[in-house]
């Protein structure tokens, strides 16, 4: 969705009161109801429905409980339960699912017209940051205006991206059932196509979080990141794929979604592919036309500064690319970030699943601003917890989700940027040799 499509739709939504009436887009997270534990469900009716404004059923939805592949278990405790969880017993691991669920539960039933306002807010500010970036390109030459037009325009893509991209796209914002807030509706400045990301993301990493073998987030098919994955000599250049991923990384992640893997075994058609690499070279056209030509060729129409905005342009997708790449794998690879194998994860019940978000990401402590610029992904553990919870809600939520892992002795795995990113590309580097036992 462009600048100018959003503002209209956002326009138009104001005056005709329209809300979304299809389905909402739903993030692998435990739900509680009638259906199988791990078939996420609607915990509280959504603003529009307690307002009065129903929904029509939607064609093709799953009923309320319908079983969903890979449901998690009602009762019982996975084959083998992760180290770091070894002295949990299955009455303790029920019990510590029901706190979670209390937490989420609060506030599913606070959440309203603050947040509203919130996300709202964000989405304008953003805007805003954008369209005085790219005027400002309009007269790249002048060293200031390229400084102060890249800077805005950077700042723009992150927030854009982090805060209210990957969050809306997740469905957090699905119960304002607006138009242009929406996880069916919204398209990120992003290559990737936002549809082919929630299916990777959304459904697959979400689900099985770093378990060897079904997350595929792990190293995504190009970097070694566990040492349970066997070695290669191609692993030598772990350091020196990850580096050149960094500044490309919206490309490096359209290019995972095509799921070229499965391509490779079958598990996936030519024909499913062809479809796909259709979608995505659509996107990538629109992103090249925005942003390659569209501000550079207005830059040099009127001020002869085309070939600086264009550099410009570039600066600020590579910047927000790094940015992106350092705040995802801090939140998955640090030292401490538990893996799992697939029997850790076989017979998993609800209490079980949330066990293993905790243990198996990482926090990044530091200031509001920190907070926002990473979409609060820097409360990456209480996203994996809580996906599809307002992200302005991590901070409240993680204070009370620090002292259960204390409470039940496990990892709270957090530490400030440096760290968290020394202690990723320390592991990137260590892996890229073979173990030594």
């Amino acid at each position: 969705m462009t600048l100018t499509t959003k503002i209209a739709a956002s326009r138009k939504a104001a005056k005709t009161g329209k809300t979304i009436d299809g389905p909402d887009t739903v993030s692998w997270a435990p739900g509680r109801g009638k259906g199988p534990s791990g078939e996420p469900q609607r915990a509280v009716p959504d603003q529009a429905e307690s307002a009065g404004r129903r929904r029509a059923p939607v064609s093709g939805a799953p009923a309320a409980g319908a079983a969903r592949a890979g449901a998690l278990a009602a009762t019982g405790s996975p084959t083998v339960r992760p180290p770091a969880a070894a002295h949990l017993s299955d009455a303790q691991v029920a019990e510590l699912g029901r706190e979670l669920d209390a937490v989420r539960d609060a506030v599913l039933a606070k959440r309203g017209a603050q947040d509203a306002a919130y996300i709202r807010k964000v989405i304008r500010v953003q805007r805003g940051l954008e369209f005085a970036g790219r005027t400002c390109l309009l007269g790249a030459n002048n060293k200031l205006a390229w400084v102060a037009g890249t800077a805005m325009l950077t700042v723009a893509k992150i927030i854009e991206n982090m805060e209210i991209g990957h969050n809306v796209l997740h469905g957090q914002w699905d119960w304002m059932r607006d138009p242009d807030i929406h996880s069916t509706t919204w398209e990120w400045d992003f290559v990737t196509p936002s549809k082919s990301w929630q299916n990777t993301h959304n459904d697959m990493h979400h689900r099985w979080t770093n378990v060897i073998g079904k997350d595929r987030d792990v190293g995504y098919n190009v970097l070694r990141m566990d040492r349970d994955q066997p070695w290669e000599p191609k692993h030598i250049l772990n350091p020196v794929i990850n580096a050149g991923l960094a500044p490309v990384f919206e490309w490096g992640i359209a290019l995972y979604d095509l799921e070229l893997d499965r391509v490779k075994t079958g598990e996936k058609s030519k024909a499913e592919l062809a479809r796909d690499l259709k979608v995505v070279g659509a996107k990538a056209a629109r992103q090249f036309a925005k942003d390659y030509a569209a501000t550079p060729f207005a830059a040099q129409l009127l001020t002869g500064s085309g070939l600086a905005a264009l550099l410009a342009t570039g600066t600020a997708n590579g910047l927000r690319n790094i940015w992106a790449h350092a705040v995802i794998f801090c939140g998955h690879f640090p030292e401490g970030a538990e893996t799992f194998t697939e029997e850790m994860v076989e017979g998993e019940t609800r209490g079980d699943w949330y066990v293993r978000q905790m243990i198996g990401s990482a926090n990044i402590s530091g200031s509001k601003a920190m907070h926002f610029m990473t979409g609060n992904l820097s409360h990456q553990v209480e996203h994996h917890l809580f996906p599809d919870l307002p992200s302005n809600r991590y901070a409240e939520v993680a204070v009370q989700v620090r002292e259960i892992c204390e409470r039940y002795g496990l990892p709270y795995n957090i530490g400030p940027l440096h760290r968290q990113i020394g202690s990723t590309w320390g592991k990137i580097f260590r892996l890229a040799l073979p173990n030594r036992d």
